[in-house]
């Protein structure tokens, strides 16, 4: 039985991952995109307590899990019921250069040119990592690192 968190900044390599993780272990998957924000135009986030009740409900129905994102204040709700946690700590050149050549997000966009549109914003999102002091910033990952008691890794690559 597994339950790993991966958390890192946006175009680390977190669902590329999970994804590996799952398939090769059998366990479930949560990316956390998928519920931390409502379907509106611009997209809005879903309110914390409502993303953390849908956790909950995974991690009940699930023995084993991988759960991924960026989302400390997410992460945080979760991160005691972890056997292990996984922080993707890649340079920002690295996490543009992923973003840059990462395949179409079927779940996130209806079309690779939707999620390509996007691409800027990302960009400039990505580089912004080391300097936010948010929920989604390099700190805020180190912080939930350093507080962690279990087993745990840092990757500074994708390997």
């Amino acid at each position: 039985m597994s339950k790993i968190l991966i958390f890192g900044n946006s175009g680390s390599g977190k669902s590329t991952l999970a994804k590996k993780i799952s398939t090769q272990h059998n366990v479930a998957h949560l990316d956390l995109d998928s519920i931390a924000w409502q379907a509106t135009k611009p997209p809005t986030r879903m309110p914390i307590a409502e993303s953390a009740i849908q956790i909950k409900r995974f991690t009940d129905i699930n023995d084993s899990w991988v759960i991924e994102g960026c989302y400390a204040d997410l992460l945080e709700r979760v991160i005691h019921k972890a056997d292990e946690v996984v922080f993707l700590n890649l340079s920002i050149d690295d996490c543009i250069l992923n973003a840059k050549n990462r395949p179409w997000e079927s779940h996130k966009y209806e079309s690779k040119a939707a999620q390509d549109s996007n691409l800027d914003m990302l960009i400039e999102w990505i580089s912004q990592y080391p300097k936010r002091t948010d929920h989604f910033s390099q700190q805020a990952h180190l912080m939930l690192f350093n507080a962690f008691t279990g087993k745990k890794a840092i990757h500074t690559a994708n390997t």
